[in-house]
């Protein structure tokens, strides 16, 4: 029987950090996605394309998703291709995210749909287009998960997190110090355990 690793970066990764994993699953295949989208509309074929094309050289897939990697996944609808997901640092509430940016840079709801793009403090384009597109498209992800999160995430807060967890039957793990781009030695040998007693 034939396994398959799939990792999908974050934003501003790489594919190339799948090479990390391969110790992790000695088994297994690691295949890193080296995808081009930057919206979740263009991501949605773009990933359900590739997924269904990987899967269908394997008996089981099993995914290691990163940050925005793992909401792109979600948003692709191929739950029934994937066997379990191991999500870091997920971004699991794209809509909280963007709405806390917007905050943090003084823009309002009626000015961002007036203007169609308007500069964050983060130096990004807030996208009405993009808000418009996470809300009518609600997460729907059944997989059984595993997740990982920085108690020091500046992304994603533990409160959302946990909601997520509990709403999709998921497994939480915090790291007590980490961040939201795990990064540091001791931060990639906390990872490095959790995927091992994850398995």
């Amino acid at each position: 029987m034939k396994t398959r690793v799939l990792y999908i970066h974050g934003k501003d990764g790489s594919p190339t950090e799948a090479e990390h994993y391969k110790p992790l699953f000695p088994s297994f295949e690691v295949i890193g996605l080296d995808y081009r989208s930057f919206t979740p509309w263009d991501a949605k074929e773009e990933f359900a394309a590739a997924i269904k094309g990987i899967k269908a050289g394997c008996d089981r897939l099993l995914l290691v998703a990163n940050s925005l990697g793992a909401y792109y996944t979600m948003n692709a609808s191929v739950g029934d291709l994937i066997e379990k997901a191991f999500f870091i640092s997920p971004i699991v509430n794209l809509e909280r995210l963007i709405l806390d940016i917007m905050a943090a840079s003084g823009v309002s709801e009626e000015e961002l749909k007036a203007k169609g793009l308007v500069p964050s403090a983060f130096g990004e384009d807030l996208s009405w287009e993009y808000l418009f597109y996470v809300r009518s498209h609600p997460i729907e992800w059944t997989v059984p998960t595993e997740i990982l999160y920085g108690s020091e995430d500046n992304l994603t807060s533990l409160e959302t997190v946990s909601a997520f967890a509990a709403a999709h039957g998921a497994r939480l793990t915090v790291m007590d110090g980490g961040e939201h781009w795990f990064h540091t030695p001791e931060q990639m040998a906390f990872l490095d355990e959790w995927i091992r007693k994850s398995l």
